[in-house]
């Protein structure tokens, strides 16, 4: 009964050396396959960043000015409706509409971060 790769058997050092380097040789071709996976997963990744990126710029950007335009807007309409209702035309649209030209300035300020919201303004301090 022969057993391959025995103690007994003059091959075995010979197989295990070329089984060694045929191993490496695979443990080798592993490496570089693994690191090329994941310099394509890094650029894929890189390229959804700047995917997403310029879309969130752009939601940002509408979000702005729908922001100032509404103000624009409900000031306009306000004021069109209290002429109507009082007969003041065009005082109450002028009046209105530049209230609300205020308005979107102010919401589009808030928007950005330049100005605290209401609420963050009236916060007591816990120093007091």
């Amino acid at each position: 009964m022969s057993d391959n790769g025995s103690a007994g058997d003059g091959k075995s050092g010979r197989a295990t050396a070329s089984e060694e380097a045929a191993l490496s040789e695979r443990l080798r071709a592993l490496g570089t396959k693994l690191d090329k996976a994941e310099a394509e997963a890094k650029q894929q990744a890189k390229v959804e960043v700047a995917k997403s990126g310029g879309m969130q710029g752009m939601g940002f950007a509408l979000r702005v000015a729908s922001e100032f335009a509404s103000g624009v807007l409900v000031g306009a309409g306000l004021g069109w409706l209290i002429d109507r209702w009082l007969g003041t035309s065009p005082w109450g649209l002028i009046g209105l509409l530049l209230l609300g030209f205020a308005a979107g300035v102010l919401n589009v300020l808030r928007a950005v971060g330049k100005v605290a919201q209401p609420e963050e303004r009236v916060k007591p301090r816990s120093g007091k």
